[in-house]
């Protein structure tokens, strides 16, 4: 059984990108598409629904909504398998269970106007910090197409210890025909300075090449038919991966498995989906 890409709509120039985005995503994995509008969202008079149907969106019903997502998935591919449904329920509840039948699950970020689409909903960010599946953030600015990206590129940033995240991006890489660069951050503590004009440089390298030896680890199993380029870059991992997704289609980063505080989104994920210039899929450790 094929488990569906997921996505929700509500009626936004937003959430129609994300639409796009997972029909790109579904096509590229021969998987069916699930839709789901939650009636609880507020209603929302958008330009993109109003253009879709052909009149003003004051009054727009639940069918509207998922009839337009369905028609803008099937636009760029007429022979992938749709589904839709409407549910009375709040947004985050509806999506985190679907999550538990999903292979990933899309949302975009709703807002009313450019201030309000720079900001990353709270849906967004429980769907993205609770999910049990892989979740992918389309930001107001991100491109929404998955296939056919103008970088060529997927990025996934690469932490301590084995992650979820790194198998995804392969994955991800390969679908695409895409390139893989993955990162490692590092720094060296501002106490290891060495004054001493001979030992200039020599905490820094030790720093740096232990972070090669780490991604080396990681990337141990990486498949022969990903076209995969290795960067250690000195720097904190927020900037750095930053710096990389603007030059990238995908940016790929992991979740650690639910502590005692329960689920937890890390800092540097979660300053990515607020700030990155492509596309962040966060994806959770199952082991």
């Amino acid at each position: 059984m094929h488990l569906p890409m997921v996505v929700g709509a509500d009626g936004s120039e937003s959430s129609f990108r994300a639409v796009d985005w997972a029909a790109d995503e579904a096509a590229l994995h021969g998987l069916p598409l699930r839709i789901v509008h939650a009636y609880r969202w507020d209603r929302y008079e958008g330009a993109a629904l109003a253009r879709e149907l052909g009149e003003p969106s004051g009054s727009v019903a639940p069918e509207d909504i998922l009839t337009v997502a369905a028609r803008r998935a099937r636009r760029h591919h007429p022979g992938l398998a749709v589904s839709t449904e409407a549910v009375a329920e709040e947004p985050e509840y509806v999506l985190l269970r679907e999550a538990r039948n999903a292979s990933a699950v899309i949302v975009g970020t709703r807002g009313r106007g450019d201030l309000a689409d720079l900001l990353l909903g709270s849906v967004s960010l429980t769907v993205a910090t609770e999910a049990v599946c892989p979740v992918t953030v389309i930001r107001a600015h991100h491109d929404n197409r998955a296939a056919d990206g103008r970088h060529g590129r997927v990025v996934v940033g690469v932490a301590d210890g084995p992650t979820a995240a790194v198998p995804f991006a392969y994955e991800e890489a390969r679908r695409r025909g895409a390139a893989l660069d993955a990162v490692r951050a590092w720094r060296c503590p501002t106490h290891e300075t060495a004054d001493h004009p001979l030992l200039a440089g020599l905490p820094e390298r030790v720093h740096e090449e232990r972070a090669a030896k780490e991604l080396a680890a990681a990337l141990s199993d990486a498949p022969a038919d990903v076209t995969l380029r290795r960067h250690t870059v000195e720097g904190s991992a927020r900037r750095v991966l930053l710096t990389a997704s603007h030059e990238a289609d995908l940016l790929v980063v992991g979740r650690r498995r639910p502590g005692q505080f329960g689920h937890r989104l890390g800092r540097v994920a979660h300053a990515l989906l607020h700030h990155s210039a492509c596309p962040v899929a966060v994806v959770p450790d199952t082991a």
